[in-house]
């Protein structure tokens, strides 16, 4: 079981990108969430299969259709951040 965070940066509140990640994870078998940061940024926490995270971390780079990603950091986290199943909050 692996664990990552990411912050995304960019046009990426207001744009459906917590729902798209939502979905793209529960489809991935992830577990954790996604939740709007107060600086405009989109925090998303995942635990799971390391290629899946790897596949989300991918995705997270482009974002939905509306969605303008200018800057993807990826950080440590700990399986038990992640809670059960994947939420939007």
């Amino acid at each position: 079981m692996s664990a990552a965070r990411f912050i995304v940066s960019g046009k990426v509140q207001g744009v459906f990108f917590r729902a798209s990640a939502r979905d793209r994870a529960q489809a991935l078998g992830l577990r954790g969430f996604a939740k709007n940061l107060a600086d405009g940024r989109v925090e998303v926490l995942a635990s799971g299969d390391s290629a899946a995270i790897d596949e989300l971390g991918a995705w997270l780079r482009e974002g939905p259709p509306m969605a303008r990603v200018d800057d993807l950091e990826r950080l440590p986290a700990l399986d038990h951040e992640a809670g059960e199943g994947f939420t939007a909050l």
